[in-house]
């Protein structure tokens, strides 16, 4: 807890590794929908308010943690589950076309982990959408679609391994009501100081 109140330092979600991978599949969606799907097919409203949801969520999440731990582990389950739930409209595309899905451990699956990992190991940069865009505007649709699935895996993957830490910190730690009551005791029992005695020459000070 910080010494200035107990309130923790929080909102910045821009650091989360499952942020940045939630903000890769929602891009890829958007473009994946505007290729390879025509309206009135409602899966293209469902795909892209799923890749959203699985994004905001997590901004959500981390902007409440500071106030509600218990807030934070609930909208990062619902990102967890908005993604779960792309993940199998991806999978269904390819299924009911008869394409293939790539095996995680398959060629084509650890050359993508590769990119991203290889964009992670550049000085100053991350990954991000532009890791992926010669893939994403140029190839076909079961190849976009396969890309998205093994970066939702990863995402997923991370937000579980979120899940776990924000279990284990409230367990150890409660939230904001145990903090709050942390403060109050231990101002009780360390009261500030009301300020130094005047000086003897001080106009205020005795005679």
């Amino acid at each position: 807890m910080s010494s200035e109140g107990f309130i923790p330092p929080h909102g910045n979600y821009k650091a989360l590794l499952s942020y940045r991978k939630a903000e890769i599949v929602y891009d890829i969606t958007y473009h994946f929908c505007g290729r390879f799907l025509t309206r009135p097919d409602r899966t293209i409203d469902q795909m892209v308010q799923a890749a959203r949801s699985g994004k905001q969520n997590i901004v959500e999440g981390c902007t409440a943690s500071g106030t509600s731990r218990e807030t934070e582990i609930k909208l990062i389950g619902v990102a967890r589950a908005s993604l779960e739930e792309l993940l199998n409209d991806y999978q269904d595309y390819l299924r009911v076309r008869g394409l293939p899905l790539w095996p995680k451990d398959s060629r084509e699956a650890l050359y993508v982990r590769g990119l991203g990992q290889k964009a992670n190991r550049s000085h100053g940069t991350y990954e991000s959408y532009e890791t992926y865009r010669e893939f994403i505007e140029s190839r076909p649709a079961a190849t976009v679609a396969n890309i998205a699935i093994c970066l939702i895996h990863q995402a997923n993957y991370l937000l579980d391994r979120q899940l776990r830490a924000l279990e284990t910190d409230f367990l150890r730690h409660g939230g904001i009501r145990e903090r709050m009551t942390h403060a109050r005791l231990k101002v009780r029992r360390n009261p500030p100081s009301s300020g130094a005695a005047p000086s003897s020459d001080s106009p205020m000070g005795p005679i």
